[in-house]
């Protein structure tokens, strides 16, 4: 599960930062994505192992709303004082960062209602509401960095929630054919209209001019939303500017890989280089410096 820390658009736990800050980084990490895992149907060998931690039958473990409900009420039990805890190993590890630095549920609880949000809802009509989904899915990871790090202001927060929002709708723009796959479209109706794109051109093997012209508009609303997040960077110092230089310039990179694919992002999912990446955490640190 933690090994999937590496395929991210952009640093999880760098070397760089205290081991302390990668391990509590890390606890977060291992957290967030088995609530995806098991949002998507990811998890190994079925889930088996997870439905019997969380007290499910193994046939069970299909259900997705069934086991995201589990593991809430386990992750209750990191918060809840007792001396039992919880039975999962990550929620285990996760119970110490939550002590050391007061975390409360809410985060936590919004990423977990967000793929709970999955399996009930598939389609977005407005951006709108895209946005609000994004609040849940995305924003919870950055207020978390910010409180792990001690850096929590309501300003921050504001621009590491554009700043995280950005990175999710980068994300949908780099996996439309893989979510479309799993029976999900995040690309707003409203906008699919506008460019006249339906999911019947989604299912292509190539974008069209459409889907490329609609993937560019997107995109064009991601690169804003990072624009208007990228002081977050200058207004911290030291090792954690540079982990939040690389958030940012994971985003840009990735943004970077989609243009240079030609907003076709049926053909393959564009991913950014580790160059590429460097390139850009350089250039927002210049710009923040």
């Amino acid at each position: 599960m933690l090994d999937k820390a590496a395929r991210e658009n952009f640093p999880v736990a760098p070397v760089f930062l205290p081991r302390a800050w990668r391990q509590d980084l890390m606890a977060v990490y291992g957290f967030a994505r088995l609530v995806d895992d098991i949002g998507d149907g990811d998890l190994a060998d079925g889930g088996r192992p997870d439905a019997v931690l969380l007290g499910l039958e193994p046939e069970a473990a299909a259900d997705r709303i069934a086991m995201l409900d589990a593991f809430e009420a386990d992750l209750r039990r990191v918060f809840d004082g007792g001396t039992a805890g919880p039975s999962h190993p990550l929620l285990r590890a996760l119970r110490p960062t939550v002590r050391k630095h007061a975390l409360t549920p809410e985060p936590f609880l919004g990423l977990i209602a967000a793929n709970r949000q999955d399996q009930q809802i598939s389609r977005y009509a407005s951006y709108g509401d895209l946005l609000a989904y994004c609040e849940l899915s995305a924003n919870p990871v950055g207020r978390l960095v910010l409180s792990i790090t001690g850096t929590s202001t309501p300003e921050r927060v504001r621009r590491s929630d554009a700043v995280c929002t950005a990175l999710q709708i980068v994300e949908h723009i780099q996996d439309v054919a893989e979510d479309l796959a799993r029976d999900r479209v995040y690309l707003p109706a409203e906008d699919m209209k506008r460019y006249a794109v339906d999911e019947a051109d989604l299912a292509e093997p190539q974008a069209g001019p459409q889907v490329k012209a609609l993937v560019a508009f997107e995109a064009e609303r991601a690169r804003e939303l990072l624009y208007e997040g990228t002081p977050l960077v200058g207004s911290v110092r030291g090792r954690l500017r540079l982990l939040l230089a690389g958030f940012v310039g994971g985003g840009r990179a990735a943004l970077k890989s989609v243009e240079r694919a030609g907003y076709d992002v049926l053909a393959g999912s564009p991913k950014a280089t580790k160059s590429g990446l460097l390139r850009e955490v350089g250039s927002t640190l210049r710009r923040e410096g």
